[in-house]
């Protein structure tokens, strides 16, 4: 997200909003800032005021000025700032005083480098007359170990009877605080808490006893500080005192809906003052007060949002009417909303571009000459054309002659700024995605580019291989001796490289790498984590190699991201070599999913929907905060007709152009059921086989629970699967707690939610019932991107165990998987035990935690075969992925077994089985002998091999080994 902040010219802020929420606690927001808190131990015998000045990424981005220590703790004095900018490469800082003497060890200047950045916090310890600069604490104590700051908070009013503050350690109980005395300031109290985990951070909020109301949301402070400053309806946490302008103003004046609207004041209004406000642009307007500091106005006809309306009064100045709620309304659909084409419509005689804008005041069209080999700027603005404000809030204009390859963008005035964007339909982006571009998109497709691939007869039949465009062919960046023999590394092209083998010490090996793997496995389906254009924040296309992100980040839905493209300067080359990636794919028998991520923007604010209709595209809380149960600071509102059209028609475009044939919903269920429906007929429509599927978690975003597109609602959306977190869960452990074990690794009485898992969460039975009334609803997995691998999560649970027996139980789970109903998926290297070290968020961790080990793969090619053998087993035996409920209540019965052992017998007679088969599970750590059904079998699964082909004939019992799957075919 965004964070390209202004910064007071008398202090900087330390504003901290927060995302990811991960289990153990909350971290900055992505993209959003750097906290830097910086200890410095000074010389006790130094009688300089000493202070910091400080600069990252150059010495002119941040401001230059000094920055006083702001706090103290047991080591010495503290500075806490906020860097408006996140993964800096490195912070530059020098201790020194207003005469430039620089402190001892300050002589040259000092850097806290970008390893020593975790979680977007700098915290580094100096000493005065050391050059030293250390990321931990050289006493070896704790710095925060109890909490004692005095709270300063300013109300316009002056009335603090009620109000106090409570206060928290981060993921800590808290208390309330009441303000028991004044300064020049305003109130005055002191949060004491004792801060046993020594958490860095304290949330803070004003209220009224009772909670009746508070002052804003959640704002977090430095747990070191002396004092902080607090302002009645101001986010930002102060450090040093700020000047407050005490004149009495209208805060805010917005639109509730047509006919009514909230004008607010920062001081209280007088029965006398209500008479004094006039309007411009009402008619017949009517005030009513409703509190102190809240004024209704009601107007007899609807107020024309693309005009201005603007409130005078003698005392509290001038206020311009912003949309407010009204944007949220369904009046606000019912007049404003478009079906028609937007974007860019482009013929060789003449373009047309339509953008819906129903909130501006004018847009213009802004065209560029694009450089070659540079970002484009406002200097390459060639032409500025006034566009025309036609129905329902779309601005068109036409432009004549052939604009193949120009950049544009546009320029929105409303009511109190102008603002440029790009257009959220542009299906071609320059240089980082900041102009969109005009391509004949005829001359984008490969020279073979065809709408065959391998078909796919039912969901069920696809076996999905989640990977990264990046980890698939970057190997090794950690050493010298092996290479992944992948020669467009990180790019498009690299993934459809033909006949790439390991290279050790440049001689080829026998270990397939890349295409050829994906092949040798025998998946059906690629699933790539996001390829649509992602922020800049995240990975810089100028620059792509410089780090390393997932790319959960939205920065323009319609295009494809850069950096994985030979030139990300020619707008045509990432189109052309993303089709390039897919035609090799479909030639090569493999179909390709898209990772699509509508559920919210890289950030709210600085999204080019909110610089276009602000306050429309998100969903608010009731407070008037946005929304955030995506955790990452904002929730789109895909139940307003505009986003919805906006993700039905994204979708469609990207499987019409690019012949994808499945997308993964990230946070799916951020969305609402009507959306997804919608999605789902599209595609539909344009090819029945393609696949929609994401997380259906149940998310606490503000639409009502009936609608969102969770598993609690996977009946309303037949043909959409969800994510199985049962099963997942049933086999490793829960993914939120680290030692938490699941069937394979050692815990009981999972076996009613493992068979659940086995039916694809269908209701089989009484007990046996899950989400999906189809199994084509589930999606069958233990590891995923997201959360450890496998192994890394074997690694925690059973840490006392041999690598050899966590490969029985990994190999276990895998068998679990293979054999289930449902559609399975699998994510990149479980096949070979993929390992990231331990680390459970790797969106931003470099390559070396993220790449695909081929030098692994050779060293556990048996783990690999067995992973090939099980998919051969799947694919040859129909009844491993029916394609109904009632197929699966008809053909699988289940056997009964003592506790850690689940069997299963599914009959020939299921639709295209030729034979029947027998599956046990054994979690136990000891043999087990189990009777079989009458007649001569033959072993295919044993735990040590998988295959279609016979290991040895059975009959009567079988004596199933500790941790292993074993499968018969009569």
């Amino acid at each position: 997200m965004n964070r390209w902040k202004s910064v007071c010219a008398v202090v900087l802020t330390f504003a901290l909003i927060f995302s990811l929420l991960p289990v153990n606690g909350l971290a900055l927001e992505k993209g959003k800032s750097t906290l830097v808190i910086i200890h410095y131990k000074e010389d006790k015998t130094s009688e300089k005021d000493w202070n910091l000045w400080l600069w990252a990424n150059g010495p002119d981005y941040f401001p230059n000025k000094a920055h006083v220590f702001n706090g103290e703790d047991a080591y010495g004095k503290v500075a806490a700032y906020e860097f408006p900018v996140d993964q800096p490469e490195k912070i530059g800082f020098i201790v020194r005083d207003d005469n430039w003497n620089k402190d001892s060890g300050s002589e040259n200047d000092r850097f806290i480098t970008k390893d020593m950045i975790k979680d977007g916090v700098a915290e580094v310890w100096i000493a005065s007359g050391s050059k030293d600069v250390s990321p931990v604490n050289p006493t070896g104590g704790a710095d925060v170990e109890s909490i004692k700051t005095n709270v300063h908070y300013y109300r316009y009013d002056n009335d603090y009877e009620k109000y106090g503050v409570w206060a928290w350690p981060n993921a800590a109980d808290g208390q309330r605080f009441e303000f028991n005395q004044q300064d020049e300031f305003g109130a005055v109290t002191t949060v004491s808490l004792a801060n046993p985990t020594k958490q860095r951070l304290v949330g803070i909020i004003p209220h009224i006893e009772g909670w009746s109301e508070k002052d804003g949301a959640d704002r977090f402070f430095y747990a070191g500080a002396k004092d902080i400053w607090l302002i009645e309806g101001d986010q930002t946490i102060y450090y040093r005192k700020p000047e407050i302008d005490r004149t009495p103003k209208i805060t805010s004046f917005l639109a509730d809906d047509f006919k009514k609207l909230t004008l607010k004041t920062n001081a209280p209004v007088s029965a006398d003052d209500i008479g004094q406000f006039s309007f411009t642009g009402l008619v017949n307007p009517v005030v009513t007060q409703l509190d102190a500091k809240t004024l209704e106005v009601t107007v007899s006809s609807d107020i024309d949002l693309a005009k201005i309306v603007t409130v005078t009064h003698p005392v509290f100045g001038e206020g311009v009417l912003e949309a407010g709620q009204v944007l949220r309304s369904d009046a606000f659909d019912q007049k404003y909303a478009y079906d028609g084409k937007l974007g860019v419509t482009y013929k060789k005689s003449k373009t047309t571009f339509r953008l819906w804008a129903p909130t501006a005041q004018t847009v213009e069209l802004e065209l560029y000459k694009l450089p070659k080999q540079a970002a484009a700027t406002t200097k390459d603005i060639t032409q500025e054309i006034e566009m025309k404000r036609g129905d329902r809030g779309v601005f068109t204009v036409t432009v004549k002659g052939d604009l193949d390859g120009t950049g544009y963008t546009y320029e929105v005035k409303h009511a109190k700024d102008t603002t440029r964007a790009v257009d959220p339909y542009a299906t071609a982006v320059a240089v980082n995605g900041d102009q969109g571009v005009v391509v004949d998109l005829k001359e984008t497709d490969p020279k073979r580019w065809t709408k065959s691939k391998m078909p796919l007869k039912q969901a069920t039949d696809a076996i999905i291989y989640e990977t990264h465009v990046r980890d698939l062919s970057m190997f090794d960046v950690t050493g010298s001796r092996y290479d992944s023999g992948i020669k467009q590394k990180g790019k498009y092209l690299g993934v459809v490289e033909r006949g790439t083998r390991l290279m050790k010490d440049g001689k080829k090996t026998k270990t397939k790498t890349g295409l050829d793997h994906l092949k040798e496995l025998g998946i059906t389906h690629v699933q790539f984590i996001p390829v649509y254009d992602f922020n800049t924040a995240s990975v810089d296309e100028t620059n792509p190699l410089k780090s390393y992100n997932w790319g959960y980040d939205p920065k323009n839905y319609n295009a494809p991201e850069g950096s994985y493209a030979t030139n990300p300067y020619d707008p045509k080359v990432r189109i052309t070599e993303m089709k390039q990636m897919i035609q090799g794919l479909h030639d090569n028998g493999l179909r390709a999913v898209m990772d699509v991520v509508y559920n919210h923007m890289f950030d709210a604010k600085a999204s080019n929907l909110d610089k276009i209709v602000p306050g429309y595209y998100y969903r608010y809380t009731a407070g008037g905060d946005l929304a955030n149960g995506t955790g990452v600071g904002n929730d789109t509102a895909s139940e307003r007709q505009m986003m919805h059209k906006l993700i039905v028609d994204s979708v469609g475009y990207w499987a019409k152009e690019y012949h994808w044939d499945g997308f993964r919903f990230d946070l799916m269920g951020i969305h609402d059921v009507k959306t997804m429906n919608a999605v789902k007929k599209t595609t539909t429509k344009i090819d029945p086989s393609i696949l929609v599927f994401g997380e259906g978690w149940s998310l606490n975003t503000p639409l009502p629970e009936t609608e969102k597109a969770n598993q609690t609602n996977a009946k309303q959306m037949p043909g959409v699967a969800h994510f199985n977190d049962n099963l997942r869960d049933a086999l490793k452990g829960s993914v939120f707690e680290d030692t938490d074990a699941g069937f394979i690794n050692g815990k009981t009485g999972l076996e009613t939610r493992i068979k659940r898992g086995i039916v694809g969460e269908i209701a089989y039975n009484q007990d046996i019932t899950g989400f999906a009334a189809e199994p084509n609803q589930t999606i069958t997995y233990v590891e995923a991107h997201d959360n450890h691998t496998l192994w890394d999560k074997l690694n925690l649970t059973n840490p006392n165990d041999t690598d050899a027996t966590k490969t029985k139980m990994h190999r276990l789970a895998s068998s679990i998987l293979l054999t289930s109903q449902g559609t399975t998926f699998i994510h990149a290297g479980q096949d070979f035990m993929r390992t990231k070290g331990g680390d459970h968020n790797s969106y931003k961790s470099p390559d070396s935690v993220n790449q695909l080990d081929w030098k692994r793969k050779m060293d556990r090619q048996q783990d690999v075969d067995y992973m090939k053998g099980l998919i051969e087993v799947r694919k040859a035996n129909p009844a491993l992925h029916l394609g109904s409920a009632k197929d699966i209540r008809r053909y699988l019965t289940f056997v009964d077994t003592m506790e850690q052992v689940v069997a299963y017998q599914l009959s020939e007679d299921a639709p295209h089985q030729k034979a029947e088969l027998f599956v046990v599970h054994n979690a136990k750590r000891a043999a087990v002998k189990l009777t079989l059904p009458k007649g001569k079998w033959k072993l295919i699964v044993d735990g040590k091999t998988a295959g279609t082909k016979t290991l040895r004939n059975v009959s009567g019992s079988i004596t199933v080994d500790p941790l292993s799957s074993f499968v018969l075919k009569k």
